[in-house]
């Protein structure tokens, strides 16, 4: 009897034991730093919440697009407006993940701005403990690559946003300066009337669409153009916000010279 009632006891023992290994089966991106990775070492200029002690817990269903993957608890991820560091890389960068155990894999994918750029199959084996890829022909400027580690056997995937200065470019061209014509006669310019708010030639900002980098949208009567990957973030004056304000749009009377003189 009495070996009977250890037996049970080891085995009782045995199953919080088997729980801990599994639940501590994450990851994320160590080198170049992720953002969660900036969190744990205390780079982020501030508070990162939970995330900062659980930098490989970023785990949320297959399929998004965040880089909280939508795991509301490590939301802060998804915030462009935030002072993330940025890595100073060359076109080619290799990217180090750090499992706390390994689960099997389907594949690994990396997004550009919200763009996938590559994807290495890992067809359902266990990658290793410290597994890296290399990127080869990254754009340059400023971007944000996102890496998504998809689970074989769950329906689940793990994510890490890395914040880039690929080469020392940008990749926004400056528009090329259109020249004006030449007026017959001068033409007073009227004054502009303070209440007119202006007309947009860019399309209206939509919280429902996605913007990549240098796309421009009009919103409050100003032109802005977006420097990354970016949805439902509203336009917004920043030093490291996601759009660049381009200026206010062209009002009544302005319009109006610019077709008298044409």
């Amino acid at each position: 009897m009495r070996a009977v009632l250890v037996g049970g006891l080891v085995g009782a023992l045995a199953v919080p034991v088997g729980l801990a290994t599994s639940a501590g089966a994450h990851g994320w991106v160590t080198s170049p730093p992720s953002r969660q990775d900036h969190c744990r070492t205390g780079a982020a200029p501030f508070d990162c919440g939970q995330v900062r002690y659980e930098p490989q817990s970023v785990e949320a269903p297959k399929g998004s697009m965040r880089c909280s993957g939508g795991n509301a608890q490590f939301a802060v991820l998804d915030d462009a407006s935030k002072p993330w560091p940025v890595t100073s890389v060359g076109r080619s960068v290799t990217f180090q993940w750090k499992l706390t155990a390994a689960h099997n894999t389907s594949t690994w994918e990396y997004f550009v701005d919200g763009v996938l750029h590559r994807t290495f199959d890992q067809g359902g084996a266990q990658p290793s403990a410290t597994i890296s890829h290399t990127l080869t022909d990254l754009p340059t400027g400023r971007h944000t690559v996102l890496a998504r580690w998809n689970v074989s056997n769950t329906a689940m995937a793990f994510y890490s946003c890395v914040d880039l200065q690929v080469g020392g470019g940008t990749t926004t061209p400056s528009p090329t300066p259109t020249p004006s014509p030449t007026p017959t006669s001068p033409t007073p310019t009227p004054t502009p009337t303070p209440t007119d708010p202006g007309t947009c030639a860019a399309t209206p900002w939509s919280a429902a669409a996605v913007y990549t980098g240098g796309a421009r949208v009009s919103y409050a009567g100003r032109t802005w153009q977006a420097q990354w990957w970016t949805q439902g973030e509203a336009p917004r004056a920043s030093d490291w916000g996601v759009w660049k304000d381009l200026g206010a749009c062209a009002t009544t009377a302005v319009r109006t010279a610019r077709t008298t003189v044409a």
